[in-house]
This record gives structure tokens, sequence and C-alpha cells, in this order.
């Protein structure tokens, strides 16, 4: 494995991991990943994959609301995958969760009936963000769909002063629909869409399903 690749912070810097999950929480970030996950419309038996868990929010409320099905987190962020782990723990969760790269996965092809990735995408450099999506294709399994939500890029709503402190508009710029549309269906994904947004205190957040 790749340990001296570089990465953005789930907080954007190591410094605000402590404060990341109550500020996100506080914000509205739950509600958000809750209705991700209602999205999605898992079924039991469905072996589910999140690129990027950070901390395990969406992991640990997945299995929380659906026991049933087989969860797995992936991040690069040994300190966040410590917090998921503790977390996962606190609630008797079972949750697989693996160090490893967006744009790498260490899965086999057609591992996962479903893919999250929730406030992730714009954390990867421009570069990464096309073969992060590939890996998503390939890992999914035939019929099985990507859902994904993040920051709206500057140019489809204003954003708000703590998607700043957490992300500068660098890390947003490349994240318009029309970007991540593209992107998708270069991946070769099916009927990709935008199919929700909403406004937060820390910027309007977009959603999307993809399927393979």
């Amino acid at each position: 494995m790749e340990t001296t690749r570089t990465y953005l912070p789930a907080a954007g810097h190591d410094w605000l991991l402590p404060l990341y999950d109550p500020i996100v929480k506080l914000l509205g970030g739950d509600a958000a990943r809750r209705t991700l996950i209602e999205q999605a419309e898992l079924q039991r038996g469905h072996r589910v994959l999140e690129i990027g868990c950070g901390t395990g929010t969406l992991t640990t409320m997945a299995k929380r609301l659906h026991a049933d099905v087989e969860v797995v987190g992936l991040d690069p962020d040994a300190k966040a995958l410590e917090r998921a782990k503790h977390k996962a723990a606190r609630e008797n969760a079972s949750i697989q969760f693996d160090q490893g790269f967006a744009d790498d996965l260490p899965y086999p092809d057609g591992s996962f009936h479903r893919i999250f990735s929730a406030f992730m995408f714009h954390h990867l450099p421009s570069g990464e963000r096309a073969q992060m999506l590939r890996e998503a294709r390939r890992v999914l399994k035939p019929g099985g769909e990507l859902h994904m939500l993040d920051f709206e890029g500057p140019g489809d709503r204003k954003h708000g002063f703590l998607a700043h402190l957490f992300h500068s508009n660098e890390h947003l710029k490349d994240n318009s629909e029309t970007q991540v549309l593209s992107l998708m269906n270069q991946a070769g994904f099916l009927d990709a869409k935008k199919v929700g947004r909403r406004t937060m205190l820390f910027g309007g957040i977009a959603y999307y399903r993809a399927g393979a």
C-alpha cells in the first residue's frame, strides 16, 4: 500500500479532525447522509462500500439502518479510520474498515451492490477524479449503483463561510454538475444524473446517482 501518498484530511486540516463530526452534525450533515442512504434503497444481502469514509458516520449509520447488509469503509487517513472503528464499536456494528485510496481500490471487480461517496469527491485532485470513478465502476456488480453527495461547484451556487473554512475554492472549482456528470459518463456509468440538492449553512450540496 502506498502509505507515503498525500491526501486532504476529512476536515481539510488534521487539527480540525476532532471538531469535524460535531460541526457537520450541527449543520445537518447527518441528515444529508441519511437521505443518501435512503436514496440507495439498500436490500438484504447487499454488499456496500463507502469510498472516503472518513470518521465512519455514514458507514455506521448504514449498518444501523440496515443490519442485514455488509458494509465496508475505505479511507487513506489512519487517524480518521481509528475514529471510525471506535464509533462502530460503540454501536456494536460489524463494519470492515480498510486503508486505501479512491483511485486504486483494493477489491476485485464486481464486489459491491452499492457504492457511497459523501463529501469526498472534491477532496481529490482533479487528475484523480476520473480514475476514482473508473475504479468505482469496476468494483460495482452489474446493476449496481453509485450514490454520491458533495458540495456544488462555485458556478452552481454560492458557498457559505464554513465551506471556505473547511475547503477552498481550489477544491470546489471542478465540482460543477456538468463536470461531475461528464466524468461519470466517461467512466462508463449508465444514466448518471443529479437527483437532488439542498442548501446547508456550509453551502449547497448535490446528490448524484449512476448505474453500472
